[in-house]
């Protein structure tokens, strides 16, 4: 079965986004934590989480991904920046908490200039500081395409990361499609060479879940510019092949295209069509 969602808002709540799933076809979601430009949050709900829990059993959700805030950036220059950081992702893991079955997903970061080695310590430091072992929720690291000082431009830097804090273990990886063929890895023409570099690296076992877009852009680009599935460098065929992967195919995918609910429901209905099953 292929399990697949979109990003959706949270603005009314978390059962209201179950639902909404369940109306474009869908059997997880997507949704950011709190404003992503920039950090509000509005009240916990402990009793819309409870409900939630509840809608996901009963329609056999896979997992949400929670996504934090683009404005999370633990690998700073500026000390003000890796505090906004900290203290962000560990509300974040606080509240995600009430939902066991979410992962929480984040952008590395970027460096600014202090080079790609300080970077990746400082990542790691803050996953030590609010990752502890009372908080249940997984953790991953989202592939980036690099564009300018952005940490995760490739897979050994994620590895590094793992490597760097205690937290290694428990942390996953949530590839990005687009991010990955902008970053210059062929997952058009050379997705088995792609995925055993990965597991040579990070190890199949870390990757949780996959960002499916398709890019406005050319191999290597690194630009980040999602295009909707089938309309751009990266094709239906390949990302049918992505779906389809032994490797890939009982991973949850979250469609992240630029799309209003009725082109995701169209994608949705396409990408099943696509899904070989059995």
């Amino acid at each position: 079965m292929l399990h697949i969602g979109c990003h959706l808002s949270c603005s009314n709540g978390y059962l209201a986004m179950g639902r909404q799933a369940v109306s474009i076809g869908a059997d997880t979601f997507q949704f950011f934590t709190r404003n992503p430009r920039g950090g509000s949050v509005k009240p916990f709900d402990a009793e819309d989480a409870a409900a939630l829990n509840d809608f996901m059993r009963e329609h056999d959700f896979a997992p949400v991904l929670a996504h934090a805030p683009y404005t999370l950036n633990a690998a700073a220059a500026d000390a003000r920046v890796r505090e906004f950081a900290r203290m962000t992702m560990r509300e974040d893991l606080e509240r995600l908490a009430h939902i066991p079955q979410a992962m929480l997903n984040f952008h590395p970061g970027s460096h600014v200039k202090q080079g790609a080695e300080e970077g990746i310590r400082l990542i790691a430091q803050m996953l030590d500081e609010v990752y502890t072992d009372d908080l249940p929720t997984t953790v991953l690291l989202e592939t980036m395409a690099g564009k300018g000082s952005e940490v995760g431009r490739n897979f050994e830097e994620l590895r590094a990361i793992m490597d760097a804090s205690r937290a290694g273990g428990r942390l996953g990886v949530c590839l990005d499609t687009c991010h990955v063929f902008d970053g210059g890895y062929d997952i058009v023409n050379r997705l088995d060479d792609v995925l055993e570099e990965f597991d040579r690296i990070v190890g199949l076992s870390r990757l949780r879940a996959i960002h499916l877009n398709d890019s406005k852009n050319t191999l290597g680009s690194r630009k980040d510019r999602h295009e909707k599935i089938g309309e751009g460098g990266i094709g239906l065929d390949a990302l049918t092949r992505v779906i389809n992967h032994p490797a890939l195919k009982n991973l949850p995918f979250y469609l992240e295209t630029p799309n209003e609910l009725d082109g995701y429901a169209r994608e949705i209905a396409l990408l099943r069509g696509a899904y070989a099953q059995g």
